[in-house]
């Protein structure tokens, strides 16, 4: 955790914060997390205005006050998306394991990504040497996962797989305040 806080301003025309959320190269678990806010969704949204997020289903992210990426980047459309959310974003928060160390999607990183591939896709159970897939539509991978701070700069790290509801609540209430992010020991994972 970064200690200081970043003010965000609250100069919206509405009075509302906006907030976009991305998943790069994880299992989408951190999203479902922010779900388990339960009923604080709705004083949530007293405060937010939801940009580009699964829920909205919007592509593109406009200016917004605070980026939540989970996941770690790799492949091109991971570093794409995540470059803009820093060009777009006053600040962004590594929300997960993956994003704040690369996680189970960097366990390939011990091994070749062409040995990867094969696994994969030609000697996996239930494929008959189909071949690895070379379609122009899928996102060329990198040579190695990497999580999002050795890509972009991060404002704030908050780690687990996932991290809790209560922990997001409270990272997410002192950044719109304005307040120095200190979670209590409690709300802090590291698996």
């Amino acid at each position: 955790m970064i200690a200081s806080a970043k003010a965000i301003p609250a100069d919206r025309p509405n009075g509302k914060l906006i907030v976009a959320t991305a998943s790069l190269a994880g299992c989408f678990g951190c999203h479902m997390s922010l779900l388990d806010l339960d009923e604080r969704l709705v004083d949530l949204m007293e405060l937010v205005s939801f940009d580009r997020m699964p829920l909205t289903d919007i592509k593109h992210i406009g200016l917004c006050d605070l980026g939540l990426i989970e996941g770690g980047v790799a492949n091109a459309e991971n570093l794409a998306v995540l470059r803009d959310f820093r060009r777009h974003c006053r600040v962004l928060v590594a929300v997960g394991t993956c994003a704040v160390t690369g996680g189970v999607p960097a366990m390939r990183n011990n091994l070749p990504l062409e040995a990867c591939l094969k696994e994969a896709f030609v000697h996996g159970p239930g494929l008959v040497d189909r071949g690895i897939p070379d379609d122009p539509e899928l996102p060329l991978l990198l040579r190695q996962v990497h999580p999002i701070h050795e890509v972009v700069r991060v404002d704030y790290f908050l780690p687990g797989c996932p991290p809790s509801a209560d922990a997001i609540w409270s990272l997410l209430g002192a950044v719109l305040d304005g307040r120095p992010v200190a979670l209590p020991p409690e709300q802090l994972r590291y698996d």
